[in-house]
């Protein structure tokens, strides 16, 4: 499934800057990256964290700003990850919240904040229907 993130009605290019995307991306993946829980499963699956990092930077970019930079398939990369669980997502959405509360421009920080909750919620979602489709998918409570 490929992703188009693009709605004119949910961009604002002035809401923020590139600069402020990529130092948002960069502090917030420096944290995941030194989390006891969450820093194993990325190492495991990021190879590149420079590729990494710029392909973050482009999608937060289509999503805020409305670049279309950004074209990919999150759903299937997070769907093929074996033993999430929405533990792994409430602790992602915890220290998103916690970096997106250190940025300096609070209205970016909130556009971004409301966004991934609802694309956790999404991809917990759709992991679950992957991997449990006998079950009734659980909403992730702190989304």
């Amino acid at each position: 499934m490929l992703v188009r993130v693009h709605n004119a009605a949910m961009f604002d290019p002035s809401l923020c800057t590139e600069e402020e995307i990529a130092r948002f991306v960069a502090a917030f993946y420096a944290k995941v990256r030194k989390d006891e829980r969450l820093g194993p499963v990325f190492d495991a699956h990021v190879d590149d964290w420079d590729h990494h990092l710029a392909k973050l930077t482009d999608f937060w970019s289509s999503m805020l700003r409305g670049t279309r930079r950004y074209a990919g398939t999150p759903m299937a990369r997070h769907a093929a990850l074996p033993d999430l669980d929405e533990t792994l997502f409430a602790r992602w959405l915890e220290l998103f919240g916690q970096t997106a509360h250190e940025q300096d421009n609070a209205a970016m920080a909130t556009r971004a904040e409301t966004l991934a909750r609802r694309i956790a919620q999404s991809l917990w979602l759709g992991y679950q229907m992957q991997h449990h489709p006998d079950r009734l998918a659980r909403d992730l409570p702190c989304a």
